[in-house]
């Protein structure tokens, strides 16, 4: 009786320990990804960044999307992105809330110069020109900003600017991005001697 509870232990022990490793993986790959998913039920966390709260709803590198990558992101009153580009296209649909965009345009210059301000709300949309210098601002003080976000060519690489006049030779290359990075796997590198 005492082996047979102790293989009976041992079996589920092994169980449990392949589910684990099953679940941590199927984070990260489209195996067993149902076609229709609950928004409530997908995963959403902050990446440290306080009045954030970000939820990839298709990813390249966490369900396998080639193409286009598709996020939900609501913004707290007065959070924003960092002033930010990269080699992209993002389209944006203001789901709820209103705020401001930051969109310098000159990607040809030394430095991302002054930004224009553009008023974002309630079912407007608006895209991101590839490497154009951008930031977007929940400047509403009474509610969040919440919008679903586009890009194409992902994994997104972003390049991050302490401030306006930076140079873009300065701008700060973030790779993988904090929600890429429990996912991203380098490629193999072979030695050709």
């Amino acid at each position: 009786m005492l082996a047979c509870s102790m293989n009976l232990t041992l079996l589920l022990l092994t169980l449990f320990s392949f589910s684990a490793i099953a679940l941590v993986s199927s984070q990260c790959s489209i195996t067993g990804l149902p076609l229709v998913r609950n928004i409530s039920e997908i995963p959403q966390d902050n990446y440290a960044r306080p009045g954030l709260s970000h939820m990839t709803v298709a990813g390249s590198l966490l369900h396998g999307m080639k193409e286009v990558e598709v996020w939900l992101q609501t913004f707290a009153p007065r959070s924003h992105t960092p002033i930010h580009r990269h080699s992209c296209e993002e389209v944006f649909v203001v789901l709820k809330g209103s705020g401001t965009l930051y969109l310098a345009s000159d990607s040809n210059g030394k430095y991302p110069g002054n930004p224009k301000e553009h008023f974002v709300f309630q079912n407007s949309t608006f895209h991101i020109p590839i490497n154009d210098v951008h930031q977007l601002w929940n400047t509403n003080e009474q509610e969040d900003l919440q919008v679903l976000v586009v890009i194409s060519r992902p994994p997104i690489k972003v390049f991050i600017y302490e401030d306006w006049s930076m140079p873009h030779s300065a701008a700060r290359l973030k790779f993988p991005y904090y929600w890429d990075e429990k996912c991203y796997q380098a490629p193999n590198q072979k030695d050709e001697l």
